[in-house]
């Protein structure tokens, strides 16, 4: 048994097509074949279910699929530890961010860290949070910058900081002119939310819940920006972060308002497996996010109310 045959059996449990598996691998479709059989082989197990135009693992094939990725995560950080035990931030660091942090908060965090970190090589990946977790638990990603908390036993998280939530109105809404506004306040029938999926639409529901089944809106976006033109447009309200204040709410037709104390906010945070051998790399960049946002994102006291107010 290798370790290439398992990242070969690892890639056809997550494409099922032998030819997707072995592009993803980079290698031809018969050689991740003759690999599989050969680890089947290895083992004394059928592996792999063959029918024409599908593959499907056995149930012996899914579990070894499983175990698979844990040796190969082992083996990922095995190579990180030789690598970057002497020199923090260097080499190759696959990052994950979700959608509603992503586009507001590396345009400030990527010029640092390029600056003061030249060998350091970021690989992005934008998705949403279940899938950001799955990578990052099968090792295809280093860290994720999300919204905690984290509830997986065996994922590390630190604190970064506080995102507040703020209320996001047409600017002839005739709330426009208060200085707070309470969720009681919001007509649920307007609150335009994210699509399924995204953290930040429970976060918005955790805050709001509708009192009845069908009170919510049925318009929904994949991003804040489309949310946010709908919003200018007159269609709904919804609740946007702090962060991304400066750029969504430079629409003169938007207005922004507070809410009462005590404020709705989610906090922002930097996850890594457990296993990792690169917390020292994870803790110089979470300090350069502190640091980054430290002069130029403003408090929530500071933001003016019925205003359009960017940082």
């Amino acid at each position: 048994m290798t370790l290439k045959q398992l990242r070969y059996l690892a890639a056809l449990a997550e494409h099922r097509h032998f030819g997707k598996a072995a592009e993803a691998c980079s290698v031809t479709q018969p050689a991740l074949s003759m690999q599989i059989r050969e680890l089947e082989k290895d083992l004394g197990a059928d592996l792999v279910e063959r029918r024409p135009g599908d593959v499907t693992l056995t149930e012996t094939g899914l579990e070894v699929a499983r175990r698979a990725e844990r040796v190969l995560s082992a083996a990922r950080d095995l190579t990180d530890f030789a690598r970057h035990s002497s020199r923090p931030l260097t080499g190759r660091l696959r990052l994950g961010v979700i959608p509603t942090l992503a586009p507001y908060l590396l345009p400030r965090v990527l010029p640092l860290l390029q600056e003061r970190h030249p060998e350091l090589r970021v690989e992005l990946r934008e998705t949403q949070t279940r899938v950001l977790m799955e990578e990052l638990a099968r090792g295809a990603l280093d860290a994720v910058l999300l919204a905690l908390p984290v509830e997986e036993s065996d994922i590390e998280t630190l604190p970064l900081f506080d995102d507040p939530f703020l209320l996001a109105i047409p600017a002839g809404d005739a709330r426009s002119d208060r200085a707070r506004i309470d969720a009681r306040d919001i007509d649920q029938r307007r609150l335009i939310l994210l699509e399924e999926g995204h953290c930040l639409r429970d976060q918005a529901l955790a805050f709001c819940a509708p009192a009845r089944p069908g009170a919510l809106s049925s318009l929904g976006a994949t991003s804040l920006s489309t949310v946010m033109q709908m919003v200018a447009n007159g269609y709904g309200v919804t609740l946007l972060p702090q962060i991304a204040l400066g750029v969504e709410a430079r629409d003169e037709r938007v207005t922004v308002l507070r809410f009462r104390d005590p404020e709705p906010v989610r906090q922002i945070g930097l996850a890594w497996r457990r296993t990792s051998p690169r917390k020292a790399d994870f803790a110089a960049l979470g300090a350069i996010v502190k640091e980054t946002l430290g002069p130029r994102q403003k408090t929530a006291a500071s933001i003016p109310t019925g205003s359009t107010a960017a940082v």
